[in-house]
């Protein structure tokens, strides 16, 4: 029986790609989601080849995305970094590529203060995020890639994704094949959300869920709410229901845990994945 929980790198932030591979390996895991950081810093051939030679899949690559700028200048910068994404998660053997849409032009970037007079129109937004798929589709078919649209909570649709909602990212979705464009439904971004039973069902009738994340929501919310995460089981959402719903979809692939915490990445690494299998079997497993 497939074992199908998978270490995400961004959990072991200090650990080296082949440090993560290594520990996931010894705590008997059979996947690892890799972040791009990761892959560079190894080489990408070098880092195919350790996940290779430790027997173990990726089951995802993150990330992909910010596609929402509206300079010709900042269009073709973003869509050049997604075809090598692309290329780099046919490289890494995996089939997904975690796609982190953008915010608005008025934040330059991840974290970054608005600008006064920048671009605000999140609706315009959105529409170009969708034009921008729609240009790199052809690309990743060709390199057996699917985009995976994430949805982010709203509190990080300035910086980072102006699509908050599972069900936003299946009306992008929509225009292209199952196999080409997916979501990913992550615990952390969508639990609040009231429609998100209907609309995991809607994503499973259309075939669209190619990865399921899974970290808690914890109290009180961290200066930088990015790294509010926490393990599954340490705040405030309802895992077995999710999981439930996950399940009833058919979904059969990998689940993983991507935490950004300063605390869990202080932990010992090996502590953090002890910690992560302890509460993946008492509380996400049974509900599969």
């Amino acid at each position: 029986m497939t074992y199908r929980l998978s270490l995400n790198t961004a959990t072991t932030k200090h650990w080296t790609l082949e440090q993560a591979v290594a520990g996931a390996q010894h705590a008997g895991l059979e996947a690892v989601g890799l972040w791009r950081d990761r892959v560079a810093e190894a080489g990408l051939e070098n880092a195919a080849r350790i996940v290779r030679d430790a027997g173990l899949r990726v089951s995802s690559l993150c990330r992909g995305g910010f596609l929402s700028a509206a300079d010709p200048e900042g269009i073709a910068a973003a869509l050049e970094d997604n075809r090598s994404a692309i290329r780099e998660a046919q490289a890494l053997g995996t089939h997904e590529l975690i796609m982190v849409v953008g915010g608005l032009p008025a934040c330059s970037g991840p974290s970054s203060a608005a600008i006064p007079d920048g671009d605000k129109d999140i609706v315009a937004a959105r529409r170009r995020v969708s034009e921008r798929i729609g240009e790199l589709v052809g690309y990743a078919r060709e390199h057996g890639v699917r985009l995976v649209l994430e949805p982010l909570h709203p509190i990080f649709a300035a910086d980072r994704a102006v699509l908050s909602t599972l069900g936003q990212c299946l009306d992008v979705a929509a225009e292209f094949a199952p196999q080409e464009v997916g979501v990913v439904v992550d615990t952390y971004h969508v639990w609040w959300d009231p429609q998100l039973a209907d609309m995991i069902a809607r994503a499973g009738r259309e075939g669209r869920i190619a990865s399921y994340q899974i970290c808690d929501w914890t109290l009180p919310l961290a200066a930088d709410a990015l790294l509010s995460r926490g393990h599954v089981g340490d705040g405030y959402i309802d895992f077995p229901t999710i999981t439930g719903w996950v399940a009833a979809t058919g979904y059969t692939g990998d689940i993983e845990v991507e935490i950004f915490n300063e605390a869990i990445w202080s932990t010992p690494g090996d502590q953090t994945l002890a910690t992560m299998k302890d509460r993946y079997d008492r509380l996400v497993a049974p509900f599969l």
